[in-house]
């Protein structure tokens, strides 16, 4: 006589029939994609694709001017002289940055210089005379900045002396190199003090 084996043990070997077969099933179709292959094969895939290379002709301006200023230009170590006081001068506070035309810098780089040129002015006054009323007056007057040209790194120097000469604060920015110009090239002097006193030094220069 033969007896049927009890429900519970038939279901048991129903449930372990029907997992093993949905297991076997994901488990076929994630070695068909791809998800159980070694390390290395993944790593030698990632090292098997394509690398995207940035165009190596020449930068565009855009590149260029982004470049400069992430890298910016250095400026020079000279001492900027003694500043004057201008006590009895209430005229208005200007900044002039005279720029060298002869270098053939972009929109973009003569931008740049400018913004380190009016930096170092600023920074220079901080550090040397911090309570000056001329710098006050420069910054609540609406910091007013007036570009101009000049043609060789020798007549921007000679601005430079003249400037100190009369107390002004007179700096020029060096260019790092990184971009369009050779390294150490003095490219924009910039010069801050009372109006009368800064034009009798670069009031003969043309506006940029």
């Amino acid at each position: 006589m033969t007896t049927n084996p009890p429900p519970t043990t038939t279901a048991c070997v129903i449930a372990t029939a029907i997992v093993a077969g949905v297991t076997g099933y994901f488990i076929g179709q994630g070695a068909s994609l791809g998800l159980f292959s070694s390390s290395s094969s993944s790593s030698e895939q990632k090292h098997a694709a394509p690398k995207i290379t940035p165009h190596d002709g020449d930068a565009s301006d855009e590149e260029e001017e982004e470049y400069d200023e992430s890298e910016s230009e250095s400026e020079s170590d000279a001492d900027g002289g003694e500043l004057a006081s201008f006590k009895d001068n209430s005229e208005e506070v200007k900044l002039v940055l005279v720029v060298r035309t002869d270098l053939g810098m972009t929109k973009g780089k003569i931008a740049a210089q400018c913004s380190h040129a009016t930096l170092a002015c600023y920074k220079y006054f901080l550090s040397h005379a911090p309570d000056s009323p001329i710098l006050r007056r420069w910054e609540r007057g609406g910091q007013a900045k007036i570009a101009l040209q000049i043609k060789s790194e020798e007549d921007l120097l000679l601005l430079q002396a003249q400037a100190m000469s009369l107390g002004l604060c007179a700096r020029v920015i060096q260019d790092a190199g990184r971009t369009q110009i050779a390294s150490g090239s003095r490219t924009v002097l910039g010069v801050l003090g009372p109006r009368s006193v800064v034009d009798s030094v670069t009031g003969h220069l043309k506006l940029l």
